[in-house]
């Protein structure tokens, strides 16, 4: 039964196109596909084999959060570098996790393979991803936060009706889980960019040394409060994500200067 409804998930996914529509700054776009029809059989399957599976309707706040977190899970500019289609299929409960194989070399590989103009085009690339990465977490941390106060709001309307109601009790519950397994996915995916971000950078600086190799280590400096207030579950802190970054979360590489500037870091 389970085989019955898992190939069925991936028929559907194949009619429908492997690849969730994005729109702006990499939120997800409504598509019946991906946002219905592939939901539904994931959860028919997730039922079956007996994990958490709430029928309450998202809010939208939930909606919201999960619009904006897709952009930190998938590489569309990228070739394969998140897997896409995998994670596709884990998002909608189709497919394993198969985040652990997702190894932090394969952007630098996609940089390395891709023809550039000059190789110090390679390092403005690193740099506009880091970018967009920066522009676009304190909002989505501040979705994620969202959610968070949804459910917890929700706890304190089951305890006002007494919680007697099982099936209330257990949706409720199932909710709070299937959010935080997607709040623990976003933070993982975060955390999986940064370090492929710094991997990427510490082997350019070997094979093509140039000095956009300081902007770079900036840029992960920038980055780096980021995935560790993931890393904690802090995503409430509006005041210092907005603020940006505490100095000295991460050591900057030295290298050296040309010879009349002597050492400097980046």
């Amino acid at each position: 039964m389970v085989r019955g409804v898992l190939l069925a998930g991936i028929v559907a996914l194949s009619l429908g196109g492997c690849a969730r529509p994005v729109g702006d700054f990499g939120r997800a776009q409504p598509s019946f596909t991906h946002d219905a029809l592939l939901p539904a059989i994931g959860k028919g399957r997730a039922d079956l084999a007996g994990e958490p599976v709430s029928r309450f309707n998202q809010t939208d706040a939930e909606r919201d959060m999960h619009n904006r977190i897709w952009r930190f899970l998938v590489s569309p500019r990228t070739v394969d570098w998140s897997y896409d289609f995998a994670t596709e299929m884990r998002r909608t409960r189709l497919g394993p996790d198969l985040s652990t194989e997702f190894g932090v070399h394969r952007y630098y590989r996609f940089l390395q393979r891709t023809e550039f103009a000059s190789s110090p085009v390679r390092y403005h690339r690193i740099d506009e991803d880091i970018v967009d990465d920066l522009n676009t977490l304190p909002s989505t941390f501040a979705a994620v936060c969202a959610v968070i106060e949804v459910d917890r709001q929700r706890q304190v309307a089951l305890r006002a009706v007494g919680g007697s109601d099982g099936k209330l009790r257990g949706d409720t519950e199932a909710r709070r889980i299937e959010n935080q397994v997607s709040i623990g996915w976003f933070a993982a995916a975060l955390r999986y960019r940064a370090e492929s971000y710094s991997y990427a950078l510490d082997h350019l600086l070997v094979e093509t040394p140039h000095e956009e190799g300081r902007l770079v280590d900036r840029r992960l400096q920038l980055l780096a409060p980021y995935v560790r207030w993931a890393g904690m579950g802090e995503f409430c802190q509006t005041a210092a994500v907005s603020a940006g970054v505490h100095k000295g979360d991460v050591r900057g590489r030295v290298l050296m200067s040309p010879p009349s500037e002597g050492p400097y870091r980046k």
